[in-house]
C-alpha cells in the first residue's frame, strides 16, 4: 500500500534553531555505550512469525536478569513513554522506511485486544491484552450515567501478560493473571487492556485496572497482585492511565467518578507507603517523575490540578489549574519546564516554570505560558531537547514550538498521508515517528522546518505507541506486534 505523504506549513513564523539534541543526551547518557548487544535469557527459537498458541503455557527460564543501571535504562524502553518519560529515545536509531514486506524483522500474531504500549528490556517485550473466553452471552448494554458511544458486553475476558523473544518475536510465556466478567466494556474506540506495563527487568508491573495491578518475574510467575476495586470512569469509557516505576517505588494514579486517589507502592511486595486522596474527576493520564534542583518531583494532570508531590510522602510541592474535563494526554517536562495539555470541553497546553515553584501557581509567572487551540487530547506530547511537538485533538495537525518560551517553530504543520492518531509521537536520531489507526507512520526530520522522510503502512491499526530499542522499533496493532529493523 502507497500513500502520499507531505507536510503543509500553516504558520510560516521561523526562528533561530533550538540548542542541539546532543548535548541534552550528553548529560542524561553519561557515558553509557551503544548498547546493541543484548544479554540472552534461554529459552528462545529461530523462526521469523510466531501465533498466541504457540505459547500457551507460562514456562521460561528463571534466569536472574542483569542488575538495573542508569545506562540500562537509558538503552531501553521500561515506561510507556520511554527512559525519560518523553517520548525520545536517546540510544535508539530505528529504521526510516518498512512495509509489510521490508524491514520487519519479525511479525507475531497476539491473542485479544490491547491498546497498552509494549515495554522492552534487554531480550525481552512485556505487553498485555485480553482475551474474550467462552460462550457469547446476551448482550449487555453499558449502564453508566451518560453512557455514548460504548460496546456491549458479550464475553467473559481473560486479562493476560504475555512475553515475547526480541529476536524472533516467539512468545516465551502468556500468563493470565484473572479471568472475570467486565462491568463495562468501554468506548468502542478503547480496549480492556489499555493500561501499559512497566518493567525494571527484575519484575513486571502489569495494570488492568478495575482488574488488578500483578508483579510478576521474568519467567512469568506472580509475585503478589493488589485489587483497588471496581474504577468508575466517566460514562464508562474505559480505563487506561499507567503505572510508573522510579527510584524503587510503584506509583499508581486512580482517577474516576468515585474518590480518586494517588498511591506509592513498595514493588518488592505490594505494600502500600503511601495513599494521597485527590480531587479530580475520571483522567486517564499517566503520572512522570522529574528531577530538578535536586528535588524529585511526581507530576499527574488532572482537570482541576496538575499537581507535582514529593514522592517520599504524597505531598503537594505545587499545583496548577487550567486543563479540560477528561485529560487523557500526560505531561512531559525537562529543561526545568512541565508541559500539560488537553482537549476537550476547552483546550489548553500549559508551559510551567519548576524555579521556585511552590504552592498554588495557576495565576503566577511560573506558568511561562499558555495557548488555547490546537491542543492534544488523546496522544501526549513529545519533548525533544528544547523541541515540544503536540497534536490537535487527535488528528493530522501537529504543531512544533520552542518549549521554554513557546515561540513557533515552525508552529502548526498539516500531515498529509495520516490521520486520526491515538498514539503518542515518539522520537530518536533526529526523526520524529507519528503513527496513525490506519496503519501509517509518518517520520519526519526534527528541526525548525521538519520534512518528511517517508511514510510507512502496516496491514493492521494502531492505538498503543510506538517503543524504539537500540536499532529496531516496535508497534503493537490490534492483531500483530511487529519488530521493524534495517536487514
Amino acid at each position: 500500500m502507497c500513500r502520499r505523504a507531505t507536510v503543509t506549513w500553516t504558520n510560516h513564523l521561523m526562528a533561530a534553531r533550538p540548542a542541539l539534541i546532543a548535548a541534552m543526551v550528553a548529560m542524561a547518557l553519561t557515558g553509557c555505550p551503544a548498547g546493541d548487544e543484548l544479554p540472552r535469557h534461554e529459552g528462545t527459537s529461530d523462526g521469523r512469525r510466531a501465533s498466541a498458541a504457540e505459547g500457551a503455557s507460562a514456562t521460561s527460564s528463571s534466569t536472574k536478569p542483569p542488575t538495573r543501571s542508569l545506562p540500562d535504562a537509558l538503552r531501553n524502553w521500561g515506561h510507556w513513554r520511554g527512559p525519560l518519560m518523553t517520548g525520545f529515545a536517546p540510544e535508539a536509531d530505528p529504521p526510516i522506511e518498512w512495509s509489510e514486506t521490508r524491514n520487519i524483522r519479525w511479525k507475531t500474531d497476539l491473542a485479544g485486544l490491547g491498546h497498552s504500549t509494549p515495554v522492552v528490556w534487554d531480550d525481552r517485550i512485556y505487553v498485555t491484552t485480553a482475551v474474550p473466553y467462552g460462550e457469547a452471552l446476551p448482550p449487555r448494554p453499558s449502564t453508566a450515567p451518560g453512557t455514548h458511544d460504548n460496546l456491549p458486553v458479550t464475553h467473559r475476558q481473560e486479562f493476560m501478560v504475555m512475553a515475547l523473544d526480541r529476536r524472533d518475536g516467539r512468545i516465551l510465556w502468556q500468563r493470565t493473571v484473572r479471568q472475570a466478567l467486565p462491568e463495562e466494556a468501554g468506548h468502542y474506540t478503547a480496549s480492556l487492556a489499555s493500561n501499559s506495563p512497566t518493567t525494571d527487568g527484575q519484575r513486571i508491573f502489569a495494570f488492568f485496572g478495575s482488574f488488578g495491578l500483578y508483579c510478576l518475574d521474568p519467567g512469568g510467575e506472580v509475585l503478589w497482585e493488589v485489587d483497588f476495586g471496581p474504577m468508575q470512569s466517566l460514562h464508562g469509557h474505559g480505563e487506561g492511565s499507567s503505572p510508573l516505576l522510579h527510584g524503587g517505588t510503584l506509583f499508581v494514579n486512580w482517577d474516576h467518578e468515585g474518590q480518586s486517589f494517588l498511591v506509592a507502592l513498595d514493588p518488592r511486595t505490594g505494600a502500600e507507603r503511601w495513599r494521597v486522596e485527590r480531587d479530580e474527576p475520571t483522567s486517564w493520564a499517566s503520572p512522570i517523575v522529574y528531577e530538578h534542583g535536586g528535588r524529585m518531583q511526581l507530576i499527574v494532570s488532572g482537570t482541576n490540578r496538575i499537581r507535582a508531590y514529593d514522592p517520599a510522602d504524597g505531598s503537594v510541592i505545587w499545583e496548577c489549574g487550567g486543563l479540560s474535563d477528561n485529560v487523557v494526554a500526560s505531561p512531559v517536562a525537562g529543561n526545568g519546564m512541565v508541559y500539560a495539555g488537553s482537549s476537550y470541553t476547552t483546550r489548553a497546553i500549559l508551559a510551567i516554570r519548576l524555579q521556585g515553584a511552590a504552592g498554588d501557581i495557576t495565576t503566577s509567572d511560573h506558568v511561562v505560558w499558555k495557548r488555547v487551540r490546537g491542543s492534544p487530547y488523546v496522544p501526549s506530547p513529545l519533548l525533544y531537547g528544547d523541541a515540544l511537538y503536540y497534536l490537535n485533538h487527535y488528528q493530522n495537525v501537529l504543531t512544533r514550538v520552542h518549549g521554554p518560551t513557546g515561540e513557533d517553530r515552525p508552529g502548526a504543520i498539516r500531515l498529509e498521508g495520516i490521520r486520526n492518531i491515538y498514539a503518542s509521537p515518539v522520537a530518536a536520531a533526529g526523526r520524529i515517528y507519528i503513527t496513525d489507526l490506519d496503519g501509517g507512520t509518518l517520520v519526519l526530520t526534527d528541526g525548525d522546518r521538519p520534512e518528511v522522510l517517508a511514510l510507512n503502512v502496516l496491514d493492521d491499526s494502531f492505538s498503543a505507541s510506538a517503543a524504539l530499542v537500540g536499532r529496531e522499533l516496535f508497534l503493537r496493532g490490534e492483531r500483530s506486534i511487529y519488530c521493524i529493523r534495517e536487514e
